[in-house]
């Protein structure tokens, strides 16, 4: 019972730590990276807090090493999933009904934890699984869900704290409860603290959720399991489980008590879901909240007077940083041809001086892209791109899968804006540069906005403040998340609060209070304190 109004510690975001040669971060990291490639992990389903093995499994591989094993999760039969709905609600009465104080305690736990000796663990398991390289993994894995885990708890509180007023005589009063009913997490496999967070913050708002990780990410979701677990979340609150997708959620989906879709992903497989739970609507308790940031065509666009170091920088920073698998990647750009020549010089210079490899050598830049399918589909518009008429590759162009699923960072200059790479999501280490005529930037920013579906992120570069204020108006439904003077990538949990709309999702920002809001279900309750016993108004006398 709560016996005071009592203050949560204060977030800051997580210091990100360098890993420079001999630093002790490095040291640890890299020795609990090659004991763990070592090892083989058998990733169970979690239901209830129980371990569930079908013997169904599917192996997991490092994508930069697809011929070596490092472990395997079990696959779900239809059963395990209607046993997880089952589960997760006889878990929500006592979650629900828990104080916000200990559901605030168990996830500033499991921050701190993570800070300190879950640390390597969990960047050591992106890094072999997702293959990312030392500064992606801590940026992500470690970092982004610390800031996730510690804002949510303060943005909680400030929710609590908007209460309506009231008239004498009268006391009026909001509650946040959670959802009736579960909600159903899909997350992808990019970015380990997503899958984290869009569990968690359903779950901190007093919700129960059935998780379905990608099965790209199955290794480092297991260890946030085992960091949920030792924080002490309750059973049944977060349950996991793998398989096909397809079964997993027609099961989900037709479940009366389905509440809530949190959903990271491609933008037709939302877009489907959206249409699945509007088919089954009159199956529900209530209407199912419906939050979701899907895909991306990401932009920078450079004016005549912005730095060309700087915008080439925003370039290969930008695009090719985990292998451009962000939906927030830089994946076209615009630049004029005044400036062409000079930034095509630092992209060569900068791009020449990438390394590509295992992520165990941190001076790698480049890794490999997650799977075969995603190599294979971005090889394929390079080669198009090769024997093309209106484009031309100047940087890169190679590949290799014979060890890792390994593209080289990419540029292809396409000779017209609607060129298929200039509009189509790639998700691999490739950006598309269109080149317009100075005295056309006007222009040039109606193609920015109107080329593709999407509106994520989007960044522009200029020194002229007019120019700033006219492209910021022109593109302000281009982007959910715009950048000025800089790239479109690195969200900060707290700073930047992520999202996009049109076709990249529903713009509730996760990093801030507006996402959890989505996770509550509001009651208005008004208490009088002295009782009218008299029908009549004073008009009537």
């Amino acid at each position: 019972m709560s016996r005071g109004f009592f203050n949560v510690p204060t977030p800051i975001n997580e210091p990100v730590k360098g890993y420079a040669p001999g630093s002790p971060e490095r040291e640890e990291l890299l020795a609990t990276y090659k004991k763990m490639i070592a090892n083989k992990i058998d990733v169970p389903m979690h239901i209830y807090g129980r371990e569930i093995r079908t013997g169904n499994t599917k192996n997991i591989t490092p994508p930069h090493d697809h011929q070596h094993i490092v472990g395997q999760y079990h696959v779900a039969e239809k059963k395990h999933v209607e046993e997880a709905i089952a589960t997760a609600l006889a878990a929500r009465q006592a979650w629900s009904n828990a104080s916000w104080m200990e559901r605030a305690s168990i996830f500033l736990k499991a921050a701190e934890l993570l800070a300190g000796p879950y640390r390597a663990k969990m960047n050591a398991a992106t890094m072999i699984a997702q293959s990312k390289n030392v500064h992606q993994a801590e940026i992500d894995a470690s970092c982004e869900m610390i800031d996730f885990f510690r804002f949510n708890v303060q943005y909680m509180t400030d929710i609590f704290k908007d209460q309506p007023a009231s008239a004498p005589g009268i006391w009026n009063r909001v509650e946040y409860r959670p959802l009736e009913g579960f909600v159903y997490a899909i997350t992808p496999f990019n970015f380990t603290s997503i899958a984290a967070n869009l569990c968690a913050a359903p779950a901190l708002m007093g919700n129960v959720v059935v998780w379905k990780p990608s099965d790209h990410q199955a290794y480092s979701a297991q260890v946030i399991v085992d960091l949920f677990k030792e924080a002490g979340l309750p059973d049944g609150v977060i349950n996991v489980i793998y398989g096909d997708p397809v079964m997993i959620t027609d099961t989900i989906l037709a479940s009366p008590d389905f509440a809530g879709l949190h959903f990271t992903g491609s933008t037709t497989i939302f877009k489907n879901l959206w249409k699945q739970i509007g088919t089954n609507i009159h199956t529900y308790k209530t209407y199912p909240r419906i939050v979701g940031e899907t895909g991306g065509k990401d932009f920078i666009w450079a004016h005549n007077s912005a730095n060309p170091l700087q915008v080439a920088t925003a370039i290969t920073r930008g695009a090719f940083e985990y292998q451009g698998q962000k939906c927030s990647a830089a994946s076209r750009a615009y630049i004029p041809y005044s400036l062409w020549e000079d930034v095509k010089k630092h992209l060569i210079a900068q791009t020449n001086e990438m390394k590509m490899g295992s992520p165990e050598d941190p001076s790698n830049f480049v890794n490999a892209v997650i799977h075969e399918g995603s190599f294979d589909k971005i090889a394929s518009y390079i080669d198009a791109a090769k024997t093309a008429t209106d484009a031309e590759i100047i940087i890169g162009g190679n590949y290799d899968k014979s060890k890792g699923y390994f593209i080289e960072p990419t540029v292809i200059v396409a000779k017209s804006p609607t060129y298929k790479t200039m509009t189509t999501e790639l998700f691999g280490p490739v950006i598309s540069i269109y080149i317009y005529e100075d005295a056309d930037w006007e222009h040039s920013l109606k193609l920015v906005d109107e080329s593709t579906e999407y509106a994520l992120t989007g960044a522009i570069f200029s020194k002229d403040r007019y120019i700033v204020e006219k492209a910021s108006k022109a593109l302000e439904n281009a982007a959910g998340n715009f950048y000025i003077n800089d790239k479109p990538t690195g969200a900060v949990v707290g700073q930047q609060p992520f999202g996009g709309a049109r076709a990249s999702g529903t713009n509730d920002k996760a990093g801030s209070a507006q996402n959890l809001l989505r996770w509550t279900s509001v009651r208005l309750i008004k208490e009088t304190f002295v009782t009218p016993e008299d029908y009549k108004y004073p008009f009537l006398e």
